[in-house]
């Protein structure tokens, strides 16, 4: 895997030699693999992605060894007994196993292997030791690079990694600049069902195509132990109810019980995969408070945890001291997608050696500051500064003032600041926070001792060494002020005194990321219309959303027992949310309603309005469900820019509600405050909330907590028992899961009925032999797009309108549109999500002329229609398109279905000002030509309208191209430019050659 910053063309040699040490290594070990029809997974000694921890916690303990469908498809109660399973298996694994024992007993850096023994005798295990290389330039580098060093040693068999590959991170300093390649091999994989039900599809599939190619189908299995957490398919369909919960969830598994069944199914089909069950919490939030290790210990190896995962909120774990990172979908399949028993000959993943910011943090957050002011602002400062493609690495004595929840909020906004990690090394915050969320006493201290004997570990009590970063930055924690982000992105803050203003100006100013351009006299227009048999009004932004929801807020008691303050101040002065603002609370895990009760705030919650409405991510990611039909028609009928606010941490436009134009990220608090005053266009410090019981009108100051009452009453509420009971609890299940019945065979029963699971047609047809490089010829321009176009305009994850490709291809099937349900459920279907590729209804589409919606011309006919009705006449013609974009294309989540799409629709090439990391790999994954405009050019500077025809012209042999070459591009018009390949190293070229990277995989193992 490869993380660039926009336009970089780095150095491809080591990726050259790693990919013939790939060619050697799988001829080395065909012969083992062809030995075995059903591998089992084998974990020698020196294996960075292995087996689970031993003595991880009692909790983790059930999760392996419960019943099946918790299973990794064998017995997981101790690496032991599964090494004595699968050597009962066949005598070649024998063979296989001494081979590997050879290896690692000529392990280049086998001298640093270092005992790390107990304070009461004996030792937790070995060690690779940093420290034992005597290199006085490891003692200055960031600790968040340290991890790459220590898996690069670990890892080194020169072979697949070289003590160049060490060397080169050694000395990060000189080599980092230089934008060199290094190999890196995560620990575990995370998913979420979004991206989960379509990376089993995509398994499920190539097992087929490669019993097809007559070779063996279990040679498609997770190489790496996989978590998957069923979080995103929760809807608010009900709220501001006592029963929401079990309503919601009732109505969820009548809307995926395929899906859900089909995960199950894969759970049990491949081997070391874990499926969290729905209604467990959100997958971030279960990581950092259940599944983050910090330190695995396999087999008496310690070494740190780490990992790589589709969802791009993955970083939320950096808080905890755990490396990790959100990648393509595409890109982590290839990760996870290999034969057993040739894991150790193929080669990790490859990536740049990443600059590393580092951000000094001094003073104290004042009274009345949330950490979600703070990482609103430390977002808008990473903006500006520029992380993309860089780790963030915080220090400095503010670090003691954070809680660890507190740095995994910061972390987890990561992809809204652009860096690929927000890493918070290891310090004594970290261990307390171990120990709140019930690891055991044994566990940290293993922790510790590995993490500080192997300088790892950040203790603020002793004299710290100069660290050398690529470029710091500097806030006082003081400095900042209570803020939210909007109307329409996360690094927009406004500050909350200035919100008044700031909302006018959005009223005033022409349409933009900023602006909404309603004209003067319609601004002050009052919507009167009756709400349940009571006179009701809407005003431009007037809110009709108040969502706490998210895993960037809902794991972090201080913003959520706030929010219950604010809610129980309220309640005392009479002060009560309009009933037809759509209200809900969707904590991220069971531990968050277990402390609400634990404080007695529930209930004011609930006066409120703010139920709890389900246990995953909601409204963050466009599940916030209808609204009411009298307030959809008087914000329809009427034009309003009503608002949203919500505690998450994504409000790209047509993302949260395609009614709420205006969507504001705020604190839990602020959310109720904002919930109460009905409106975003308040100034808090000069107009009242509302009038109170006694007649008297109410001001902000009057409801919000202050520091000392938050900290009373998380000191009081959240105890240790309550992570305990919460994630024993998860290993059983729910009745719902539980009933899923589902087959026992490796090879899916597709149902050619299905609106939910659908065949993919990636591999129909496929040989041996490679497609080879595909240039583009006379195509034309399905779209063209200005700046920051998202993902969530690619590929919108929330509902199916009623009108659109995707609504008529469900209609015709049969189903009621009140069980359309989202295109995010509805990924596993490529039928459906061809048809939902650049539907999103607010999408601004250049050859419209200003008409905004997800439609285009058909250039030949000059008719308008939606993209994939036209994208279909073009190849049902046999024409090629392409798409035409500005800077930052494909910002926003890591979806794949943003790549699949435009592959499906024909799109052969994108070519943009710059591109968001993830996105360019994913493109390049589906085999879709990423190429940049020479800086300082776009469609606007070189005079193309999107009418003419292009001609991309590549050599007809890969071996003739090079990653980050010139291109010409030249028109049907006589223009001609210049643009950057952005296949930025040899291996992706590979991918290119084979048609995309899932064909790639499946001939590479084909041949094994």
């Amino acid at each position: 895997m490869y993380f660039p910053s926009y336009c970089s063309s780095p150095s491809t040699s080591s990726s050259v030699l790693r990919a013939c040490r790939v060619r050697f290594a799988s001829t080395l070990s065909s012969s083992v693999t062809r030995s075995f029809s059903s591998p089992c997974r084998a974990s020698p000694p020196t294996c960075s992605v292995s087996c689970r921890s031993v003595c991880f916690s009692p909790a983790s303990r059930s999760v392996r060894c419960s019943a099946p469908r918790w299973s990794y498809g064998v017995d997981w109660r101790s690496p032991v007994s599964l090494r004595a399973q699968i050597r009962s298996a066949s005598p070649a694994l024998e063979r296989f196993e001494r081979k590997i024992a050879t290896m690692a007993s000529e392990h280049p850096f086998k001298e640093i292997l270092t005992g790390l023994p107990k304070p009461g005798g004996g030792e937790f295990g070995k060690f690779y030791s940093l420290p034992a290389l005597n290199d006085p330039r490891i003692d200055k580098l960031p600790y968040s690079i340290r991890i790459l060093l220590e898996s690069a040693i670990r890892n080194c068999d020169n072979f697949q990694v070289t003590k160049e590959d060490v060397e080169k991170i050694i000395d990060w300093e000189n080599s980092a600049p230089k934008q060199v390649e290094i190999p890196f091999k995560p620990a575990r994989v995370l998913l979420q069902d979004f991206t989960g039900v379509p990376a089993v599809v995509d398994l499920a599939s190539m097992r087929e195509a490669i019993k097809d190619l007559d070779s063996d189908p279990d040679k498609i299995n997770p190489l790496v132990p996989v978590d998957l957490v069923i979080d995103h398919s929760v809807q608010v369909d009900v709220a501001r109810s006592e029963n929401a919960v079990q309503a919601n969830m009732d109505l969820e598994f009548k809307r995926n019980k395929e899906r859900f069944a089909f995960l199950k199914w894969g759970s049990t089909a491949f081997r070391n995969m874990l499926v969290v069950p729905p209604g467990s919490g959100i997958v971030h939030q279960v990581n950092l408070e259940y599944l983050g290790r910090v330190v695995f210990n396999t087999e008496g190896i310690l070494y740190p945890d780490s990992v790589v995962g589709t969802d791009s909120h993955t970083t939320m774990i950096d808080g905890l001291g755990v490396a990790g990172w959100g990648v393509g979908e595409l890109k982590q399949r290839q990760q996870c997608l290999v034969s057993l028993f040739v894991y150790f000959y193929l080669r990790p993943m490859s990536m740049v050696l990443p600059g590393v910011v580092g951000f000094k943090l001094s003073g104290k957050l004042c009274d009345g500051v949330t950490a979600t002011d703070l990482v609103l602002t430390v977002t808008q400062m990473l903006r500006k500064h520029g992380v993309v493609g860089k780790f963030v690495e915080f220090y400095g004595e503010g670090m003691g003032q954070l809680s660890l929840a507190d740095r995994a909020t910061i972390a987890n906004m990561s992809p809204e600041y652009g860096a690929t990690m927000g890493f918070f090394p290891v310090d004594h915050v970290t261990l307390q926070y171990l120990k709140l969320t019930g690891r055991s006493d044994e566990t940290v201290a293993m922790i510790e001792a590995y993490l500080r004997a192997n300088n790892m570990f950040v203790d603020y009590n002793e004299p710290q060494q100069e660290r050398v970063y690529s470029s710091y930055l500097e806030l006082d924690l003081g400095d900042v002020e209570p803020c939210v982000s909007g109307p329409k992105r996360p690094h927009d803050r406004v500050p909350l005194r200035d919100m008044k203003a700031d909302w006018h100006s959005c009223l005033d100013s022409k349409v933009g990321f900023k602006g909404f351009a309603v004209p003067k006299e319609e601004q002050d227009k009052v919507v009167k219309f009756s709400f349940h048999g009571q006179p009701a009004e809407l005003k431009h932004g007037s809110v009709v959303i108040a969502a706490i929801t998210s895993c960037t807020n809902t794991s972090n008691p201080s913003v959520m027992l706030g929010a219950g303050l604010v809610a129980k101040k309220a309640c005392e002065l009479g002060l009560e949310v309009k009933p037809w603002v759509k209200t809900s609370l969707a904590p991220g895990s069971g531990v968050v309603t277990k402390y609400l009760l634990q404080s007695g705030l529930q209930k004011y919650l609930n006066q409120q309005g703010f139920h709890i409405v389900g246990y995953g991510c909601t409204t963050c990611i466009g599940n916030s469900g209808d609204l009411e039909e009298s307030v959809a028609s008087a914000i329809a009928d009427n034009d309003l820019i009503a608002a949203a606010v919500l505690s998450g941490n994504r409000n790209f436009e047509g993302r949260v509600h395609p009614l709420t134009r205006a969507n504001y990220l705020a604190s839990p608090p602020l959310v109720v405050a904002y919930a109460l005053a009905g409106t975003v266009d308040i100034d808090f410090e000069k107009e009242p909330l509302g009038t109170g019981k006694d007649g008297k009108h109410v001001y902000f100051k009057d409801i919000w907590p202050t520091g000392e009452e938050i900290a009373e009453v998380v000191q009081a509420s959240v105890l240790p028992d309550m992570f305990k009971s919460t994630y024993e609890a998860i290993t059983k299940g729910n009745p719902f899961w539980n009933q899923l019945s589902v087959t026992s065979s490796s090879l899916y029963a597709w149902d050619p009925n299905s609106t939910y699971i659908h065949k993919p047609p990636y591999f129909n047809g496929m040989t041996m032999d490679p497609p080879g490089p595909r240039g583009v010829k006379d195509a034309y321009c399905l779209l063209l797009f200005g700046d920051s176009i998202t993902t969530d305009h690619i590929s919108p994850a929330g509902s199916i309108h009623k009108d659109s490709p995707a609504a008529k291809y469900l209609m015709e099937r049969g189903v009621d549109r009140k069980d359309f349900n989202s295109y995010g459920s509805r990924r596993g279907n490529d039928e459906v999500m061809a048809r939902g590729t650049f539907a999103n209804i607010r999408i601004v589409n250049k050859l419209l002329n200003g008409e905004v919606g997800p439609k285009t011309i058909h250039i030949p006919s000059g008719e308008k229609l939606y993209v994939y009705d036209a994208a279909m006449r073009y190849k049902s013609a046999g024409q090629d398109t392409i798409v035409l974009a500005g800077a930052e294309y494909g910002s926003g989540s890591s979806r794949d279905w943003a790549a699949k799409g435009p592959m499906l629709q024909g799109v052969k090439a994108v070519i943009a000002k710059s591109f968001e990391r993830i996105h360019r790999s994913n493109l390049v994954g589906m085999g879709i030509i990423p190429l940049c405009f020479k800086p300082g050019e776009d469609a606007d500077t070189l005079g193309l309208t999107g009418h003419e025809r292009y001609t991309i012209d590549l050599p007809t042999k890969i071996s003739d191209i090079r990653p980050g070459q010139d291109i010409t591009v030249t028109t049907d018009n006589g223009k001609s430019f210049t643009c950057t390949l952005r296949f930025d190293t040899e291996v992706e070229l590979a991918y290119f050659d084979h048609g995309g990277i899932l064909q790639y995989v499946i001939r590479n193992l084909t041949k094994q």
